[in-house]
């Protein structure tokens, strides 16, 4: 499997289901063929509805790479953009799900529609009712074991103190001193568990350029900042562009609080695809799962990609599932495994030793 293989989007329900109210002749292409697709995903109905005048945002950056090979324009509307159509797939999660809703108005131009499609099992009743509290009067309809609902709002409709609350709940948030996250992001909330076992078990000599694979909103880089005093640089690389800015407030509040220079950058990049400097030393908590599947070849992709980057001597520092099957990789790409620690179904390894 190829590094974009991991993932190539799968057959999406809620995709083929957003298309329906065209089909069926409720609603209408706009004239001008302007359209904004937000958290869009690539499929064979997107291409076959798509029009060159169509933008497509992805937060994710292997996702937004495949809309682009599938020939899709992709990027960011400028913040006083207006469609007279936006589509929009929103999170299971419901603050940044009523935070896209409140997003997706910003950019609907007065007389246009907004359109939605979420799973049944994804809560797809309580986004059809958030957007409704937000944009008045919604129609709806069932496919694929999904609900599509839409509003074409009049700016009197739009609940505007309401607006203003639900867009607030994307900005970054404090979870624990010195620490922020925004909803959505992998354990938002809290700090991971597998993230805290790997911390505790840092050893405290690791220096010089150090990176954070997959590194979310930058826990293990913050700690290995306050651990290991002999490091001065830091890379951070994550491939979800909505975790990049609390990373690097968490980034910039550990290199504060350590009170020594350290340089310090935030990467938005896909790990599969390598990295692009050498490193003494990685450190990261790989994903696993591909929606709710198990998806190994991806944790074996970044440990690829590390021994790839690192320098002769270099050291990997890993957190999985205990039942994860790495061992052959690092086996294969490194002198020297040792296992660190077990503790509650996880595993904390060590690799050193880039083989030639």
């Amino acid at each position: 499997m190829t590094a974009a293989g991991f993932f190539a989007a799968a057959p999406d329900t809620a995709l083929a289901a957003l298309f329906v109210p065209f089909e069926a002749s409720q609603l209408r292409l706009p004239a001008d063929g302007r359209v904004l697709f937000l958290r869009a995903r690539a499929g064979v109905r997107l291409r076959e509805m798509a029009q060159p005048g169509w933008l497509c945002q992805q937060g994710f950056l292997p996702f937004a790479d495949e809309l682009g090979r599938n020939g899709l324009r992709v990027g960011e509307p400028a913040a006083d953009e207006t469609f007279p159509l936006v589509l929009l797939l929103p999170p299971r999660q419901r603050d940044e799900a009523r935070a896209l809703f409140t997003r997706a108005l910003g950019h609907l131009r007065p007389g246009g529609t907004l359109l939605a499609s979420m799973p049944n099992a994804e809560g797809a009743k309580s986004g059809e009712a958030d957007l409704a509290k937000l944009a008045g009067a919604v129609q709806h309809l069932s496919k694929h074991k999904c609900r599509v609902f839409w509003s074409t709002p009049q700016a009197a409709d739009i609940d505007r103190a309401l607006l203003a609350q639900w867009l607030a709940l994307d900005a970054p948030r404090e979870i624990m001193p010195g620490y922020v996250s925004r909803p959505g992001l992998f354990a938002w909330n809290r700090i991971d568990c597998a993230s805290a076992l790997l911390a505790a078990h840092l050893p405290t000599d690791l220096r010089g350029r150090v990176a954070d694979l997959g590194a979310g909103v930058g826990y293990l880089a913050s700690q290995v900042v306050a651990r290991c005093p002999q490091v001065g640089a830091i890379d951070l690389y994550e491939a979800e562009a909505r975790a990049l800015e609390p990373a690097r407030i968490n980034l910039q509040n550990a290199v504060r609080a350590c009170g020594r220079d350290v340089a310090a950058a935030v990467h938005w990049h896909d790990v599969t695809r390598g990295l692009p400097q050498r490193y003494g030393a990685i450190v990261s908590n790989p994903p696993f799962h591909q929606g709710r599947a198990d998806l190994p070849e991806l944790g074996r992709a970044f440990i690829a990609s590390a021994a790839d980057a690192l320098l002769p001597e270099g050291r990997l520092f890993i957190v999985a599932n205990r039942h994860l099957p790495y061992e052959a990789i690092l086996a294969a790409r490194f002198r020297e495994v040792r296992l660190l620690a077990t503790q509650d179904g996880f595993k904390v390894i060590e690799a050193v030793g880039v083989r030639a």
